[in-house]
């Protein structure tokens, strides 16, 4: 995407995302979603910088194995995370290219790596779950819950956590 599609998805989102209500006066909220194999996962889309396709990494050594490198976007140095192995799920098959979604924390931009794009989907609050109470481990820590879609779930995926690097590493 280019910055001005970028800023304008950002700016529609902001102004949607305001003060969006339903007929039933229930908020809206819009998220990101992407792909890892066959799980659909989401991100505030006010949080979403931009996505770009794959760029080349400069690989960090002695970092994380999450971390995959660096990459220059626009002039900017950005760290690279493949969600796949923060989520410990098996590595994308090599014949494949993923995609970069640029994502703003406290600590700047952070890109992760994503099998595929989504929508920008509109979701009403209603339908948002936490994460069950019998949900233990990291994987708790790392989504702030899930919505009820009529076909499947959306997990949301919080930004600042899904971005940091485990302690026991």
């Amino acid at each position: 995407k280019s910055q001005s599609s970028s800023t304008s998805l950002r700016s529609l989102a902001t102004r949607q995302a305001t003060s969006t209500k339903s007929p039933r006066n229930m908020s809206i909220r819009q998220y990101c979603t992407f792909y890892l194999g066959e799980q659909w996962f989401g991100l505030d889309v006010l949080k979403v910088q931009e996505i770009v396709r794959y760029q080349s990494l400069t690989r960090v050594p002695l970092s994380h194995r999450m971390v995959c490198g660096l990459i220059n976007l626009r002039g900017q140095i950005v760290t690279a995370i493949d969600l796949r192995r923060r989520l410990d799920l098996p590595d994308l098959d090599d014949a494949c290219e993923p995609v970069n979604v640029v994502v703003e924390t406290d600590d700047g931009a952070v890109s992760l790596l994503v099998d595929g794009i989504g929508d920008v989907l509109e979701v009403n609050e209603r339908q948002f779950e936490p994460p069950p109470v019998t949900l233990r481990g990291e994987f708790r820590e790392l989504i702030q819950g899930a919505y009820k879609l009529p076909d499947r779930l959306l997990v949301i995926l919080d930004p600042e956590r899904i971005v940091s690097v485990p302690e026991n590493s």
